[in-house]
């Protein structure tokens, strides 16, 4: 595919000699397109997402993120890393410094960018996630899910190409899932690229242009949201949505 942004080609990734944890992985993720994968603990979700911005290393195959090719190449893993944010379970974020001061570090450190015209972008992202009035906070001072909106705001301070989420609701309360999932469905409609890994089908349905799923290192099946809720073809994608959905 030409608009491509990231292609999986035959990718194998093995855990030691005997966990083989991605098996002929081959994916292909339009510019703009917004995927969810699901599939149960320990199918390869996190590890696939992870190998986008070479936070796993992979053992055969091709992976190549807007025209780079991931390899041992030092200078390519940093090029495509200025390309991709991720966002965690956990926030990741530094207690000992402010909201503000989290959010600039990254582009004064990697972008060279001035102070003062971080502190702008930082707002700008803030704003973004709705949180600017807590600029001068100390993570440790806010909830979980104004963390979390940190945590996104943080990644688009370095003006990513590709948003990756692992399981980016988690660790939250139930009550502040739904901040966390809209402010993603805000973002999702501004044209970035995603891939999300997460248990929230609801949030699929809205904001998915395709739904992929694992299990056992391996793509199952993918579809719309809507073919793929209706109507899963394969017996382990309608095994898994029996017990995630309930029905």
């Amino acid at each position: 595919m030409s608009d491509a942004i990231v292609t999986f080609e035959k990718v194998n990734k093995w855990y030691g000699n005997s966990f083989h944890v991605l098996r002929d992985i081959d994916l292909s993720v339009r510019r703009g397109e917004r995927i969810v994968i699901c599939g149960p603990s320990g199918s390869g979700k996190s590890t696939l997402i992870r190998c986008v911005n070479a936070l796993e290393e992979y053992q055969e195959g091709r992976i190549t993120v807007d025209g780079i090719e991931l390899g041992d190449d030092v200078k390519a893993i940093e090029g495509v890393r200025k390309l991709v944010g991720m966002v965690f379970q956990q926030f990741n974020l530094f207690p000992h410094l402010t909201v503000l001061e989290n959010l600039t570090l990254a582009p004064m450190w990697v972008g060279h960018l001035p102070k003062a015209d971080a502190e702008a972008r930082a707002m700008q992202q803030l704003e973004r996630v709705r949180i600017a009035e807590q600029a001068k906070k100390y993570p440790l001072q806010l909830s979980g899910g104004q963390q979390q909106r940190v945590a996104i705001a943080r990644a688009l301070c370095l003006t990513p190409k590709i948003m990756l989420f692992d399981e980016p609701t988690s660790a939250l309360d139930p009550e502040m899932i739904k901040e966390v999932l809209d402010v993603m469905t805000e973002l999702a409609g501004q044209g970035i690229t995603m891939l999300c890994v997460t248990h929230e089908m609801g949030f699929a349905k809205a904001v998915a242009d395709r739904v992929i799923f694992m299990d056992q290192g391996q793509i199952v099946e993918q579809n719309t949201p809507h073919e793929f809720f209706t109507n899963p073809q394969s017996d382990r994608t309608k095994d898994f949505l029996s017990k995630i959905l309930g029905h």
